[in-house]
Formats: structure tokens, C-alpha cells, sequence
């Protein structure tokens, strides 16, 4: 009986398996599965438009709002050109940061999780991956309950009395209401998880045409009734002397820090690049222009708010669309539900780009047997819902608070992973061996942990801990705040800095002495152990090339291309 109810379980449990490809060992099943690979050509199909259409679409969400318009708020708030300098020059470096990791997974395929083991280890790839992952969660919720903001302002402009719906819940920071749009936003987001990363890039397009075109209309209106662009125009800074200084320095860190995340995990996206060129250029530009556009859209609607309803300035747009319902015409309440249900598909199409399949693909990686990228997506989800964001989002200084937080731990990670593929191993990895669990794989270095990549880690992390201690309210030395404040740079040059001291002094294999990117002609590799070399991994031409630098002057200290 014991052995039947065993193998009824073993079935049910083989059931839940994602498919596999066959002849891999039980290691080699906790490495790969379909989402893992490299993208075959025929998933290839992100262009440069495609890109642009990404940011453009990304880039016209309330989250961007917020954090340029909590720059002017506040006793040490700065003028609104200074806080849309901040901006561009902070989303400009992001896009820096966003092309040096797009590249990685535009070049060879492979997303986040797979590139991390080369830098990390085959098994300590696993820890910066839960990192990653448990971020996205929580950013999801965040990024949900904006959504649910959304939703209620589209209910409260076809039923008034929705404003005041009763309230039962316990928390202070919310109610009843907000918690029901919240749920409602995350009901209908469901569906887009289903969709495969290749073709949700349809999503983006749509939502690149009509969410832009909700803010200038926004823009337009917030100015007609203020007849005006509104007195910040005009305002200038309240922090002056070296204040100001740190304000902007600040202010720049929260734009680099609203990318935190896209910076790590952009390979998710890049890797459906048809060539690493289309996703150059196209994101280089795309995001500072989309970013800063919009940023300063929330700018102006923000000091517009400040001559309609006097007072100190409306950071939140969606509360300003709140206030635009008092006492509102027929015509304006269904401007706002236009408005609000254009924002609301911008949170849809944020959420899925930045969370819901970063997450997925983290959460593949950590039990590829069992998951994917859509089962994890809906972890994602579930997380999200069970989560508080409400508490993340009380104030402006909550707001960012979490942002610097949450830069600390990935700006480590972005450290050491950009300085092993550009600078210690010049863009050569051997990609089949990112699969392997064998110990003769130059990715298992100590038991498939890399010490010097941990160690780098650390580092980056550490040069900030005593600054995040003092920005959640501890007393610390004056020196640490500072660093503090430009903590994205710090822990990403720590991080990088030591590793590539450590990599100097303690080399590491399967590295090459100058450029060598192997992975343009990849096609659809096998990983099982004891698979044909070239078996439908490389094209002739790929390894013509190979062989010719396969001679002594050619600098690469492991030459064996595992299974390709």
C-alpha cells in the first residue's frame, strides 16, 4: 500500500516537471530546461524598434513620476531644472549600465540566471538570482498596487460613491477600497503572464502609443486649469550650498537606483535580439529621452497642482486625478477614466517587462525542473498579492528610501558580473559549460561556488551597510552618509575593483587575453553530457573561426568549448 501511495506521489510530481531535453543527469536537470537555453534563431525576434518601443512604453509609468517629482518636494527640495538635470543625467548612466549587460545576453542568448554562474558559479549563481528574484517580488507588488490606484480612480469616475466604500480593514496606511482595486488590478494582470517573453513584446507597442498619449493629454490639461505651467517654473531651490549639492547628487542616485533592477536583468530582454547591435544604440538612447520626457511631464503637471488647489505641490499624479473628480462634469470624468485606465495599462506593461518576467526567469533558474518562466511569473504574482506595498509608497521619503535600499545589494552584483565579461574574460564564454555540473567545468571552480566573486560581492555591499543603517533612521557617522549617497557607484566599483584584483592575482580558466565574443553564430546547442561536438550548436563557420584562433597566440587559457 506504502508503495503505491509512493508511486502515485512520484507520478503526480513527475506530472509537474516542465519539459527537458533528454539525456541530462538529475545535476544537469537543476541547470536547464527550455527557458534556460540559449534562444534558438527563431525566437529571435526583438529588432531595434522593438527596443524603443520597450522603453518608450516603460518609461510612461507612475513610478518615473514620483521620483521626479519627490525631488522638488520636501523642506530640502530642489528647482525643477535641476531636478530634470538630475534625471537625464541619472538615466543616461543608467542606459550605460543597461547596454553593458544587454549586450552580454544579445551576444550569446542567455538570460540573467545563466550569465550570473560565470561570475558566481554554476550552485553560488543561486544566491544573487534570490536576490534578484525576491527584489521583483516585492517590486511587483509595488508596481500592483500603483495599478490598484489606477483602477479606483476608473471606478470613482463611473460610480461617485465609490470613494466611499466602507472600511474593515486594520491598517492605517490603507482601506477597504484601495485594497479591493489593488486585488482587481491584480486579477486582470494574470493573463498577460501567460504570454511567452518573445511575443509579449506586442504589449509594449500598444502600450507605447497610448500611455504616452494619456500624459501629454494629462500634461495639457493640468496647465489649461492652472493657466500656467504653475509657480515651480519659477521656484528655485530650497537647499542651497553644499545641501544643493548632495541633493542633486542624490537625486541623480534615485533615477540610477529606479534601474536597478533592468540593469541586472536586461539580458531577460536582450536575448531575444536578432543581433547584439539592435540592442545598442536603440536603448542607449530610448531610455534617457523616454525617461526624461516624462519626468518632466511630471514635473509640470506637479507645479500646476500647487495654482489650482494652492499649497504645497501634488507629487502623486494619481492624486492630482483624484482632486480633478471634485465636482467634475460628465466630459472630465471620462477624461479621468481615460487618463487612469491608460496609467493602469502602463502599470501592466511595467510590471510584466520589470517583475513578472525577471522574476520568472530568476525563479527558473532557482528549480528549472519544475519551473518556467510563466509558472514563476505567477509566484511572482502570488507574492505580490500577499505582500504590503502600501507601507513603501506612505511618503515620498519612504519612497526613496526603499529605492537606495534596494540599489545596495544589485549594484554588487552589476559590479562583478560587467567586470568578469568585459574586463577578466573579454567577452569569451563557453556557453555549454554554463550547463555543466561537472567538476572539470571552468564555471564549478570551489564545489560551483566562485569565492572571488562572493568576496567581490561582499565588498560592494559593505562599503554601504554602515549608510543604509543611518538612512533608516540610526545614527552613524557623517562619512558614511556620504558614501551612502552614492551608493549605487560605490558598491558597483568596490565590487568590480576587487574582482578583478582577485581574478589578477588569483587567475581564473576559460578567459581570453583580447576580445573574443564566440556567441553571435549559436543556434540550438545541446548540454547533455556525451553530446556530438557541434551538434547543432554552432554553425561550420563558427568553428572555422575557432580553430583559427586556436594557436598558441591567441590567449585563450581554456580553448575546450564543452559540448558545442
Amino acid at each position: 500500500m506504502e508503495k503505491l501511495k509512493a508511486s502515485k506521489a512520484q507520478h503526480y510530481i513527475d506530472k509537474l516537471a516542465v519539459p527537458a531535453e533528454s539525456g541530462l543527469t538529475n545535476a544537469q536537470l537543476m541547470l536547464t530546461n527550455h527557458d534556460l537555453k540559449p534562444v534558438e534563431p527563431e525566437r529571435r525576434q526583438w529588432g531595434p524598434w522593438n527596443f524603443v518601443g520597450f522603453w518608450i512604453a516603460d518609461s510612461f509609468n507612475i513610478n518615473t513620476w514620483m521620483i521626479s517629482s519627490s525631488m522638488i518636494s520636501g523642506d530640502d527640495g530642489i528647482s525643477w531644472w535641476q531636478s530634470w538635470l538630475c534625471v537625464w543625467i541619472g538615466y543616461s548612466i543608467s542606459g550605460m549600465f543597461i547596454t553593458l549587460t544587454g549586450r552580454i545576453g544579445a551576444t550569446y542568448h542567455i538570460s540573467f540566471p545563466v550569465i550570473a554562474r560565470s561570475s558566481f558559479g554554476i550552485w553560488g549563481s543561486l544566491w544573487p538570482v534570490f536576490n534578484r528574484a525576491a527584489m521583483a517580488c516585492i517590486w511587483y507588488g509595488v508596481q500592483a498596487w500603483i495599478g490598484g490606484q489606477c483602477v479606483t480612480l476608473m471606478l470613482r469616475s463611473i460610480w461617485s460613491n465609490y470613494l466611499d466604500l466602507p472600511n474593515s480593514f486594520p491598517s492605517e496606511s490603507t482601506n477597504t477600497r484601495d485594497y479591493v482595486s489593488f486585488f482587481l488590478f491584480w486579477v486582470f494582470s494574470l493573463p498577460a503572464i501567460w504570454f511567452p517573453v518573445h511575443k509579449i513584446r506586442h504589449l509594449f507597442t500598444v502600450k507605447a502609443y497610448f500611455a504616452p498619449a494619456a500624459g501629454v493629454a494629462f500634461f495639457i490639461w493640468a496647465i489649461l486649469k492652472a493657466h500656467g505651467l504653475g509657480p515651480i517654473v519659477r521656484q528655485g531651490s530650497k537647499a542651497t550650498g553644499s545641501a544643493l549639492g548632495w541633493a542633486i547628487v542624490k537625486g541623480i542616485m534615485s533615477s540610477i537606483a529606479n534601474f536597478a533592477t533592468l540593469i541586472v536583468n536586461d539580458p531577460d530582454f536582450a536575448r531575444f535580439a536578432r543581433k547584439p547591435k539592435d540592442a545598442l544604440w536603440s536603448q542607449l538612447f530610448s531610455i534617457p529621452i523616454g525617461f526624461g520626457v516624462t519626468s518632466f511631464i511630471g514635473i509640470i503637471v506637479s507645479s500646476s497642482s500647487a495654482v489650482i488647489y494652492g499649497g504645497t505641490p501634488v507629487w502623486n499624479p494619481l492624486d492630482l486625478l483624484g482632486r480633478f473628480l471634485e465636482g467634475a462634469t460628465s466630459g472630465e470624468r471620462f477624461g479621468v477614466f481615460i487618463i487612469s485606465t491608460s496609467f493602469a495599462l502602463a502599470q501592466l506593461g511595467t510590471n510584466i517587462a520589470a517583475n513578472s518576467v525577471s522574476a520568472g526567469t530568476d525563479m527558473t533558474a532557482l528549480l528549472p525542473r519544475y519551473l518556467n518562466i510563466r509558472r514563476g511569473g505567477y509566484i511572482c504574482a502570488i507574492v505580490g498579492l500577499a505582500m504590503c506595498p502600501w507601507n513603501l509608497l506612505s511618503s515620498s521619503n519612504n519612497f526613496t528610501t526603499y529605492l537606495s535600499a534596494y540599489s545596495v545589494f544589485l549594484s554588487s552584483i552589476a559590479g562583478v558580473m560587467i567586470c568578469d565579461y568585459y574586463i577578466v574574460r573579454r567577452g569569451y564564454l563557453q556557453v555549454c559549460d554554463l550547463y555543466s555540473a561537472r567538476q572539470s567545468s571552468p564555471y564549478c571552480f570551489t564545489f560551483g561556488f566562485h569565492w572571488r566573486g562572493y568576496t567581490a560581492y561582499i565588498c560592494g555591499i559593505l562599503i554601504n551597510i554602515v549608510g543604509f543603517v543611518g538612512a533608516i533612521g540610526k545614527e552613524v557617522p557623517a562619512g558614511a552618509t556620504y558614501l551612502y549617497n552614492l551608493n549605487y557607484f560605490c558598491g558597483f566599483i568596490i565590487a568590480s575593483g576587487t574582482y578583478y584584483l582577485l581574478c589578477r592575482y588569483f587567475p581564473i580558466p576559460a578567459t581570453s587575453d583580447r576580445w573574443m565574443e564566440v556567441g553571435d553564430e549559436i543556434r540550438n546547442p545541446s548540454v547533455a553530457y556525451g553530446a556530438e561536438d557541434g551538434m547543432d550548436a554552432v554553425s561550420e563557420g563558427s568553428r572555422d573561426k575557432y580553430d583559427m584562433n586556436k594557436d598558441e597566440e591567441s590567449g585563450v587559457r581554456q580553448r575546450n568549448l564543452g559540448t558545442f
